[in-house]
């Protein structure tokens, strides 16, 4: 059995969870923050591949980064490189993805944050960036590491987007998913259902660690509240 498709996608969601980390507590924080208009209009754009078919966000990847579009064209005769059909052409799809999650989750634990806390520290003295760091993220750490978590876990399983602009080629660019099918597609049961064994303990012990974080912010909540 053949692992590399499990370290790929290894690899690939961890990257784009990585990335997706800091990209969508930035979003989050700042959107939060800002007035209900402008808040509904960008909450629609930065969630909508949440709600769009893989396929279709695959095709809208493809083409903006096409080796004969603008921005792939550009790369290619500059660089000589090519943003479509390598394993880590799969990290921009998957970006794409899973964002919404890390962003919709993030903005939540923002939003449930106590702000008379940071007028406390501010009226102090604390520079926001502490107030930020040191105070808005262990209040919130619970809702960013459960959005963080899922974030994975999606990207783990993502296959639309991932298969139309990197493909399937087999110890180059094959992740579980598109392992699952191909080996569906020529009759492979067998191993098909290995793979599909591996995704479902992944998934069961991302879910669990999702349930413990959750239980653990319950149980701070009501902390709080009792203090």
């Amino acid at each position: 059995m053949d692992l590399f498709p499990l370290w790929n996608s290894l690899r690939i969601a961890g990257i784009s969870t990585f990335v997706i980390f800091f990209i969508g507590i930035f979003a989050a924080y700042y959107i939060a923050k800002a007035p209900r208009l402008i808040k509904g209009v960008l909450d629609v754009i930065l969630t909508l591949p949440l709600v769009l078919p893989p396929t279709v966000v695959g095709y809208l990847l493809l083409r903006v980064l096409g080796p004969k579009r603008t921005v792939g064209a550009w790369f290619f005769s500059v660089f000589g490189i090519k943003l479509t059909m390598t394993w880590w052409s799969a990290i921009f799809a998957t970006i794409v993805v899973i964002f919404p999650l890390m962003y919709r989750t993030a903005r939540g634990a923002f939003e449930s944050f106590d702000e008379t806390l940071a007028y406390s520290g501010q009226s102090i003295g604390l520079s926001n960036t502490y107030i930020f760091w040191r105070i808005r993220m262990p209040y919130c750490r619970q809702g960013i590491l459960a959005g963080t978590v899922l974030a994975f876990a999606r990207a783990l399983g993502e296959y639309g987007a991932t298969s139309m602009i990197a493909g399937y080629t087999p110890g180059r660019t094959a992740t579980i998913s598109t392992t699952v099918y191909q080996l569906w597609r020529t009759n492979d049961d067998n191993l098909a259902f290995r793979w599909v064994l591996v995704n479902l303990v992944i998934s069961f012990v991302v879910l669990l660690a999702v349930n413990m974080l959750e239980k653990n912010a319950g149980k701070t909540s009501r902390r709080k509240g009792a203090a």
